[in-house]
Formats: structure tokens, C-alpha cells, sequence
């Protein structure tokens, strides 16, 4: 895993628990990659094991990952089908109306947008 800048906005458990999933967005990790063990992830980090158990505790529950007794845990087939269609619904639902809202008021129409979009090459 890469660098992690720890916030005090949300528990430290769950700002591993994203970055696990960005790397499974990104492809970093793909199905049936192992996770680093629980030890490995305190240890790098300094993070009580407690704290990254939780993490990865979340990720089975959300069926993201899988215990293999005696092996650990690894990302699950399903997982980026499940991460991209729930990653797409919170996209739309909680972030889309905040930057079509923030488009309204700056007045930017279609064109620019599609401009600027492709790199200004329209």
C-alpha cells in the first residue's frame, strides 16, 4: 500500500477501508489478490491491529473481500462489479447535484463544458 494521509474528519478505520477500495477501483487490486495481513498493515502504518481488522471486518461484510482460513483475505470476484455500481449510484445521488448546481450558477453551458472537458481542443 502507498502513503496514507490520516484526517481527523472520519474514524481512521474507515479512511483504510476507502483506500482498499480506491486501490480495487484503480485496479490495484484485483480479484483474487491477497490484502496485506492485518500485522503488515499495523505495522507499516502504526495502526493498532484492531483498527485495520474493523477495516477489512467491513470489507467481508460487503462481501469486497473473503477470509480464506490460514491464507487471509482477498478481494472477491464480484468485488469491482460491486464497487463501480455503488461507486456510480453515489456519484449520481450525492456528488453529480452538487457540481450541476455549481455549473447553474457559473452559467457554463454544454459547449464549454465539452471543451474543456477534451482538453480545450474543440
Amino acid at each position: 500500500m502507498s502513503p496514507i494521509q490520516w484526517n481527523d474528519s472520519a474514524p481512521i478505520y474507515r479512511q483504510l477501508k476507502e483506500k482498499v477500495i480506491a486501490m480495487m477501483l484503480d485496479g490495484e487490486l484485483k480479484p483474487g489478490d491477497a490484502l496485506p495481513s492485518v500485522r503488515q498493515v499495523a505495522a507499516e502504518y502504526q495502526l493498532n491491529p484492531i483498527t485495520v481488522s474493523r477495516a477489512y471486518q467491513e470489507l467481508a461484510d460487503e462481501a469486497l473481500v473473503e477470509k480464506r482460513r490460514g491464507l487471509g483475505m482477498y478481494v472477491t470476484e464480484e468485488a469491482s462489479r460491486k464497487l463501480l455500481a455503488s461507486e456510480r449510484e453515489r456519484f449520481l445521488t450525492e456528488e453529480w447535484p452538487l457540481v450541476l448546481e455549481r455549473i447553474r450558477r457559473l452559467g457554463l453551458g454544454v459547449d464549454e463544458l465539452l471543451k474543456h472537458a477534451n482538453g480545450g481542443s474543440r
